[in-house]
């Protein structure tokens, strides 16, 4: 049975009950089962993306290759400006487009477009030692490989299509929060 994301709404204000956490009017909700993504303003569902989460199990632990589950925030925003299908590095841009790379490289995950790099919220789940979505560099990006996009295939990071991810990236902030089941 597909993800209930109306129902996602409630049950990520109540987990930001729990944790003390004010619900920012832009959330995003992302369903690891269905490969889906809802952008919520308000209490209504803005819109859906097809997302690609992790080939791997779900996992918070450090080096499991895993998309973190739980409550995250927007950290860091980068790349504004940059063109459709930029490469970045290290979260700077190479300057080259993602069409550029070849053989074993551009058959590797690139990351393209813009980043939105998440922070885990949940100390001893998705924050804290061995297990930090921050450092563990959790992102929201565009890819190389959009024919994949509605497949489990990232390295632990939500990909999504790169005209797609520009859209959310000019419409997020930064703390907004990040709901990931």
């Amino acid at each position: 049975m597909p993800y209930d994301f109306l129902e996602g709404i409630e049950k990520l204000n109540e987990r930001c009950a729990v944790l003390s956490t004010i619900p920012t009017d832009c959330r995003l909700i992302v369903s690891i089962k269905d490969q889906r993504m809802a952008l919520i303003q308000g209490n209504d569902i803005a819109k859906m993306y097809t997302v690609s989460t992790s080939r791997k199990p779900p996992s918070c632990i450090e080096d499991s290759n895993g998309t973190p589950t739980g409550l995250h925030k927007v950290a860091d925003k980068i790349g504004n400006g940059q063109p459709e299908g930029m490469v970045f590095k290290g979260r700077v841009p190479t300057g080259k487009h993602f069409s550029n790379y070849t053989g074993q490289e551009g058959d590797r995950n690139l990351i393209t477009s813009r980043i939105l790099r998440l922070r885990g919220l949940e100390p001893g789940h998705n924050a804290g030692p061995g297990r930090d979505s921050y450092d563990r560099y959790i992102y929201i990006h565009g890819t190389n490989h959009e024919d994949r996009i509605g497949q489990p295939f990232s390295g632990g990071c939500v990909e999504m299509l790169n005209d797609e991810v520009i859209e959310l990236f000019n419409i997020v902030d930064s703390g907004d929060l990040v709901w990931v089941v």
